[in-house]
């Protein structure tokens, strides 16, 4: 009975929420399902050609280095603030230190990555660093926190021993830690990467250039037939990455 209560709640919620919707400031046309069926019909014959497809490429590498460059940033502050802010390193009386990085962490991944680029396109201008850094720091906080809980999570048993046998912090956490946690923290981080990408083509629409920026000119002059050209290049490095990626964890397992 409580589960249809809950169902009934949320449908409610749902209904009320749509209802509730101002549609009344003349944003919304009424050519609205005509350029729909445009944006459908489009789908089935994108446009082809040589300087369209090196275009995309070319924009998609652009779009895969920004990702590349904003995770390698990210993982190295995953790794110090997500070791600081575990118990790996930090225990007793520290845990205060440990307690201040975790709500840096939180402070950094509770920011979109699209907010970060719009600070940074601000005070540095639209470079390639604005973007870089953008995904650094919500993707860092991010991979610090599951690093961190990752690291706790490690069986005590093997840690103990180290511990036992007069092994300072810093041998604990190279040959007890992080090799118990390795595995799990790089098939994570592999995951975050895929993610990574499909951001940092969000993050050209804000005139960083890459995938993101072409779709958006595209769609700016209506040509969809050309969009559709552009998101199918980068559906398929995705799912070659993907694929990559799998073939990694797969090894770790």
């Amino acid at each position: 009975m409580k589960k249809l209560y809950l169902t009934i709640g949320i449908a409610f919620a749902v209904i009320l929420s749509i209802l509730s919707v101002d549609n009344s400031s003349g944003i919304m046309h009424s050519g609205g399902v005509v350029m729909l069926k445009s944006i459908a019909l489009s789908f089935l014959s994108p446009e082809i050609s040589v300087e369209i497809l090196k275009t995309a490429l070319d924009a998609t590498l652009t779009t895969v280095v920004y990702a590349f460059a904003g995770m390698s940033i990210s993982i190295v502050l995953g790794l110090v603030f997500g070791v600081i802010s575990s118990e790996a390193i930090f225990q007793s009386k520290l845990r205060p230190v440990s307690k201040l990085f975790r709500a840096i962490l939180g402070f950094m991944r509770a920011i979109h990555e699209l907010i970060w680029a719009w600070f940074f396109v601000a005070s540095i201008g639209l470079s390639p660093l604005s973007g870089v850094f953008a995904l650094a720091i919500p993707y860092g906080g991010t991979l610090g926190r599951i690093y961190s809980d990752m690291l706790d999570d490690v069986p005590k048993a093997p840690v103990s021993n180290l511990n036992s046998g007069g092994g300072s912090r810093l041998q604990v956490l190279f040959y007890g830690y992080l090799p118990s946690a390795s595995s799990s923290m790089i098939s994570y981080t592999m995951y975050r990467l895929e993610c990574a990408i499909r951001s940092s083509a969000i993050l050209s629409f804000v005139g960083l250039g890459g995938i993101g920026y072409q779709i958006q000119m595209a769609l700016h002059d209506l040509n969809f037939s050309r969009a559709w050209t552009y998101v199918f290049v980068l559906v398929l490095v995705v799912t070659a990455l993907d694929a990559w990626s799998n073939s990694i964890r797969k090894r770790l397992i």
